[in-house]
């Protein structure tokens, strides 16, 4: 909820015979209806998931693997018992099957394994078969990279860096939702106003032609006055036209966004009161580094370049990996015989890689490396200083917000009292200029048209404020969600 308010739900919407939306209703509705905040749903509930995924791949994971069978005929050379060979004809049979238990070792890179397997060898002659049984109740062993490149530990840092930075970003889009309403709202509030300015002023100038025509014949007016207003009538008449037809499309539009199907007509009941507070730029933009996916993207993007010259150096060089396992094992004609008095069986190796002559690729890749991290760090810096400026302009727009706002509502007051007193005048006969009168009528219609814009740009600078910060200054509160609900909803 964002003012406090309880949601509204579609039944309610979809009853009445008159849709009445306030601009607090307009916005419950978008968050919960628009494809956009749809999307955003979908979007972070895939980071959800590959988050999940991650944190799964450093738990420790079982896998059972089989051969069931694995069949082979051929012809081999054979060694005769003095000394001669000759071929023979041979059939061979091989089952098995092994479970194993992994665990990852993000700090150094490594992987600690349990295994357990049985194997079944089957040799056919063309006068007899034999069976044996090969058996492994138990190994256990490790293989650790020495001076290779550690994914494990980079990705341990980065990933959950990435998975905050999706929920920040559902946030922010969840305020954009919020403007994106706004926008809606007052386009066909302002179509809905300028609708009614139309028809008011269609029906005044029809009413003041009339009049003229009567003064025309009694000779009260000139010719090109009562042509003038006629010239006005009409203009009145085309004006009603365009914005009908502008309501329409802006009503379309807003329709469209909040999902609403129904054909009833929607009023919109423009927002009574505003909420004025201070914001200081310095605290706002302390908020915005602490609680933005922007602010915590810089220090990611940082910890991946990081991250790309820390492979740049290891990859490609000096390499080594130990391997080293125990376990106990036996053969037997039997599966019973297998497992009796097994052998203990060790293995231990040291692999190495040693680049001789690369031609100056490893230094060419660390030095691509080195300068992407420093172009990073310069462009990060920038950002940032980008990033504050921003910020302090939109809190200064929003300071300055509660005075044009002020200012908008008395014009649009003094601006509709003159536009009465100049046609009442005129009625009774008092002012003889009909320029005079069209001033007064444009300056109206202009005053009230610059009012809902201001009240229009209030809400925006309110929503941006929200939407850069991630902050409530109104009630003084940091912006979250309930991650739990979102996934399960």
């Amino acid at each position: 909820m964002i003012f406090g308010i309880k949601s509204i739900t579609a039944q309610r919407v979809e009853s009445t015979e008159n849709i009445l939306l306030s601009l607090n209703e307009t916005i419950e509705l978008a968050l919960e209806r628009s494809p956009d905040a749809l999307i955003n749903i979908h979007r972070f509930r895939r980071s959800y998931w590959e988050y999940r995924s991650f944190r799964a791949g450093y738990l420790p994971n079982m896998t059972m693997n089989a051969t069931l069978p694995n069949f082979t005929r051929s012809i081999d050379a054979i060694t005769q018992s003095d000394g001669s060979e000759s071929y023979r004809d041979r059939t061979l049979s091989r089952y098995s099957a092994d479970i194993s238990l992994t665990q990852k070792i993000g700090l150094t890179g490594g992987e600690v394994f349990l295994q357990s397997g049985l194997q079944r060898l089957d040799n056919y002659f063309v006068d007899t078969t034999t069976n044996q049984f090969l058996s492994t109740p138990i190994s256990i062993g490790f293989r650790q990279p020495i001076f290779g490149y550690n994914d494990y530990k980079w990705d341990k840092q980065i990933e959950p860096m990435r998975y905050k930075e999706a929920k920040r970003t559902y946030l922010e889009s969840r305020e954009q939702v919020a403007i994106t309403a706004i926008n809606h709202f007052f386009n066909l509030l302002m179509a809905q106003v300028e609708r009614k300015i139309a028809l008011k002023n269609q029906s005044n100038y029809d009413t003041l032609f009339n009049i003229a025509k009567g003064r025309y014949v009694l000779g009260k007016i000139a010719e090109n006055e009562l042509l003038q207003l006629e010239l006005n009538l009409l203009r009145a008449d085309a004006a009603v036209e365009n914005a009908d037809l502008d309501y329409q499309d802006m009503l379309f539009k807003f329709k469209s966004y909040l999902r609403l199907t129904s054909n009833q007509s929607i009023v919109l009941v423009p927002p009574s009161t505003t909420p004025h507070f201070s914001i200081q730029v310095e605290e706002a933009i302390n908020e915005a580094h602490t609680n933005t996916s922007s602010g915590l993207a810089f220090d990611r993007r940082m910890l991946e370049a990081e991250s790309e010259v820390s492979m740049a150096r290891l990859q490609g060089r000096f390499d080594a990996e130990l391997f080293a396992s125990y376990g106990l094992t036996q053969t037997a004609n039997t599966i019973g015989d297998a497992y009796k008095n097994p052998l203990d069986e060790e293995r231990v190796s040291l692999g190495l890689t040693i680049p001789i002559l690369d031609w100056g690729q490893a230094r060419g890749r660390i030095r691509m490396a080195e300068s992407s991290y420093d172009l990073i760090q310069t462009s990060i810096d920038q950002e940032r200083l980008d990033f504050d400026q921003n910020i302090f302009l939109k809190v200064m727009q929003f300071s300055m917000q509660q005075n044009q706002l002020m200012i908008a509502a008395k014009a649009d007051t003094v601006a509709q009292k003159r536009f009465d007193v100049t046609q009442k005048r005129y009625m009774i006969g008092k002012v003889n200029d009909v320029l005079e009168l069209n001033n007064a009528q444009i300056d109206n219609d202009n005053a009230k048209k610059g009012y809902y814009s201001a009240l229009k740009n209030y809400w925006n600078n309110y929503f941006e404020i929200r939407r850069i910060t991630l902050f409530d200054f109104r009630n003084n509160q940091k912006i979250s969600f309930d991650t739990d609900d979102l996934i399960e909803k």
